[in-house]
């Protein structure tokens, strides 16, 4: 009778140890309002899973250290394993590595290069960068329009040129001044600031020093904006008549904007795509199929709905 009690707890042993999954995540970096709410995201998910444990590691922006993350929990025998990647042209080292231990990769947020050619076990969650640069500028055209404006200029704040959201959503700025409605705005400087409010504060002092004339400031992310809002305010500019836009719709922008300074926001749900890539980690771990790309929408965010948006980011 011992014997068979013993047997039997063992065997449920066993099976509870069997059904615990683990998932490895590398984040491209800690310190970041925006991949903080998507960090977030799939933790407190994760917590509302029965046996499933996520661990993550801050990649640091170094390619390398994520190169190593991923190839440790591979040895480490991971069930799966979601990346937010440090660089969106260097990922397809880490396809390879968790593609011949059969591992299953979820990328996130962050497009990667080989998104068309991901191997088997494999997705994407993101949300559709051609939303997020076209519903900011499509705003700020209107609202150059509204205040009466027939001749405008515009400077553009990048993120990180080696990241594949900072180049589309500033083709998505170009393709819609490029349309008849909108083509009265001139872009006359376009410069990087790596997603950093202290870059964009920096560089926008640049271009006030240097005499630069313009209505709207169309930055890449919040953050950047943030930053540019902080220096025109230390410059003594009004915030009245420039209009500034970002995306995230993080709680600092949108503070920002009920306090009258950001004029734009664009709502990219973190904790939709982080909770969607422990989902798609999840099936595909336990034999299930996924789209091969996931996309959760992008939504403007103007003074008029932001009620709407502040208890999300």
């Amino acid at each position: 009778m011992k014997k068979y009690f013993l047997a039997t707890a063992l065997a449920t042993m066993l099976a509870t140890t069997a059904s615990a999954e683990t998932i490895g995540v590398s984040m491209a970096l800690f310190d970041d309002n925006f991949l903080t709410v998507l960090r977030n995201g799939m933790t407190d998910y994760s917590k509302d899973l029965k046996d499933v444990t996520l661990q993550i590691e801050d990649a640091q922006n170094d390619v390398g250290k994520q190169l190593s993350q991923v190839q440790n929990f591979v040895a480490s025998g991971v069930d799966a394993i979601i990346v937010n990647p440090v660089d969106t042209d260097a990922t397809v080292a880490l396809s390879q590595a968790a593609a011949a231990a059969g591992i299953p990769l979820i990328y996130v947020n962050r497009q990667p290069v080989n998104v068309d050619d991901l191997p088997e076990k494999q997705a994407f969650v993101a949300s559709d960068e051609k939303e997020s640069g076209t519903l900011q500028t499509k705003e700020v055209c209107r609202m150059l329009k509204a205040a009466g404006k027939t001749e405008a200029k515009a400077v553009v704040m990048m993120g990180e040129l080696s990241n594949q959201a900072a180049r589309v959503r500033t083709q998505d700025i170009k393709d819609v001044l490029a349309t008849p409605d909108c083509s009265f705005i001139k872009i006359v400087e376009e410069q990087t600031a790596n997603w950093s409010r202290t870059q964009g504060a920096d560089l926008m002092t640049n271009w006030l020093s240097a005499g630069v004339q313009f209505d709207a400031v169309i930055a890449n992310n919040d953050e950047m904006a943030i930053g540019a809002i902080q220096s025109l305010k230390s410059s003594g500019r009004t915030m009245d008549d420039v209009i500034v836009a970002g995306i995230d719709a993080t709680q600092d922008a949108l503070a920002s904007m009920a306090a009258g300074e950001l004029d734009v926001s664009v709502f990219q749900n973190a904790a939709g795509q982080g909770r969607g890539a422990v989902d798609a980690a999840l099936k595909i771990a336990r034999g299930e199929t996924v789209e091969k790309k996931g996309y959760v929408p992008f939504e403007l965010v103007t003074p008029a709905n932001l009620k709407d948006y502040q208890a999300k980011n």
